[in-house]
């Protein structure tokens, strides 16, 4: 009887150090959840005259799945004008940049921050190391709106916490929810239910913008933005996509060529660039386009006559254009346009160049010019500025660009498990239908001459159709790049355009 005690004991003995091993992986595997951060710091300003007392508000907030658990803490900066007493009449902005996978930086503090950090306006100069100027950005629109930069997760200080991964934000529908959620949470949290209310957004943040007033049209929580403000839109990826046998491309495309070829003084001179743009624009529809279509059933006399009125608006040689069957790709346009200086101009900003070592590639081999010459100093002026003004303390870095991000995206727009066959991104028409449920939807799209990822054609080809009521969009030109603002002049523009935009 003894021994059956004893061996039953030991089983129960044995069945608790299971448990108990168990549950001790379990608990290992499961991730701590710390408390969200928040840095508040008072400051003073003058912008655009008007001298504005305000709070800097660096925090985290944490998104929650269907089951009210967190899974991701997402960073944002609010700067928000202190002793407003009616909130209905003082707006707030929501602004993030694109990538997928690109934190707010570029906003933050090259163009729409309390201080920005200045580089080389006409693009001759390389950043080079530090120190790098950062300076009070006096046309700051404090003085019209509250401002919160936004980073989506695994940008910035952003990361998935909790049961949370990158696959619950890394996607079209995905993000656009976990944005929407933040909106949410920031107007609820901040009593802005009844404050005017606009996006930012930069190259894939259009696209992420036209989503997000979309998706915060559902959920049960209506809420209607007032405006956005797209800059260097990208709504329907076919215009901006340059690849073999995408017709649409060689059309939105060639008008940026002919404007870099201007600049570079390899063609149109003695005209204006608006002049010569121009002509190229009639151009593309009434002659390129056409001749597209037809293709090899072209005659060669048809053929030839395309080739020289091709080259008189690229400055390309004949030969090239030709062997090129008329239809030049962006990397090659770059690569090749300057080839006789040793050059190669940039995709982000075409005013940019840069000098390789291999002359003969077919594409690019640096880089984009127009972004490692100006990246150092936007990283390092944001990391100096979050430490020495803002009293920012992270245990980990902030991350500008991260590729794990845009390699994992998922783009698919429809549900799993429900058929779905691959096209070119287009948020033009939800973004349509959101302009007209809502007569308040204003659109200001900023186009830069010399963009070569999102070219300016392709935003007058996009809003001139998809349903877009044109009375509600405005688009403005400048003779920048994807980020105008570097350009001096452009940032004064740009900001004046952005002023009588939220005026009206």
């Amino acid at each position: 009887m003894m021994t059956l005690i004893k061996t039953i004991l030991c089983a129960f003995t044995l069945i608790a150090l299971v448990h108990l091993s168990n549950a001790q992986k379990a608990d290992s595997t499961v991730k701590e959840i710390p408390a969200p951060k928040s840095f508040i710091t008072q400051h003073q300003g003058t912008f655009n005259g008007k001298a504005v007392r305000y709070k800097a508000v660096g925090k985290e907030t944490h998104l929650k799945n269907e089951k009210n658990e967190p899974i991701g803490a997402l960073w944002s900066v609010s700067y928000l004008q202190e002793g407003v007493t009616d909130y209905s009449k003082r707006p707030v902005t929501f602004i993030f940049n694109g990538g997928p996978g690109s934190a707010s930086v570029w906003l933050h503090m090259g163009f729409l921050g309390p201080k920005i950090v200045k580089i080389a306006s006409n693009a001759d100069t390389d950043d080079g190391g530090a120190p790098y100027p950062l300076v009070d950005n006096q046309q700051c629109l404090l003085d019209k709106t509250d401002l919160v930069f936004v980073d989506p997760i695994g940008t910035g200080y952003s990361i998935p916490v909790g049961s949370g991964s990158g696959k619950d934000f890394w996607g079209l529908t995905e993000d656009a929810s976990s944005i929407a959620q933040f909106i949410r949470i920031w107007i609820t949290d901040n009593k802005r239910w009844n404050s005017p209310k606009y996006i930012f957004g930069e190259s894939f943040g259009t696209t992420r913008a036209a989503a997000v007033t979309n998706a915060l049209e559902g959920g049960g929580q209506h809420v209607s933005m007032n405006g956005l403000v797209l800059i260097s839109q990208a709504i329907d990826y076919q215009g901006n996509t340059s690849m073999h046998d995408n017709l649409i491309s060689y059309l939105t495309y060639l008008p940026t060529m002919a404007a870099t070829a201007w600049y570079h003084k390899k063609a149109g001179q003695g005209k204006s660039l608006e002049d010569f743009v121009q002509e190229c624009r009639v151009f593309t529809t009434d002659e390129y386009a056409p001749a597209l279509l037809k293709g090899s059933m072209l005659t060669t006399e048809a053929q030839n006559s395309m080739a020289d009125k091709l080259v008189y608006f690229t400055g390309l040689p004949k030969e090239y254009v030709l062997r090129s069957d008329l239809r030049v790709l962006v990397p090659r346009f770059q690569k090749k346009l300057m080839e006789e200086e040793g050059l190669t101009v940039g995709r982000l900003d075409s005013r940019f160049k840069s000098r390789e070592a291999d002359l003969v590639a077919e594409w690019p081999t640096l880089g984009d010019a127009s972004d490692y010459q100006i990246d150092a100093a936007y990283t390092a002026a944001l990391n100096n500025y979050f430490a020495s003004v803002l009293n920012v303390e992270m245990d980990r870095p902030y991350i500008t660009s991260n590729e794990e991000v845009a390699i994992n995206w998922r783009w698919r727009d429809a549900p799993e498990g429900s058929y779905w066959e691959p096209v070119f991104v287009n948020v033009a028409r939800p973004l349509a239908e959101s302009m007209r449920r809502n007569k308040d939807l204003k659109v200001l799209v900023a186009c830069g001459y010399y963009d070569l990822i999102t070219p300016f054609f392709d935003a007058e080809y996009t809003f001139a159709r998809n349903g877009i009521p044109k009375e509600m969009v405005q688009l403005s030109y400048y003779e920048g790049g994807h980020m105008m603002y570097n350009h001096q002049p452009d940032f004064d523009q740009l900001i004046k355009d952005i002023r009588l935009f939220f005026g009206n």
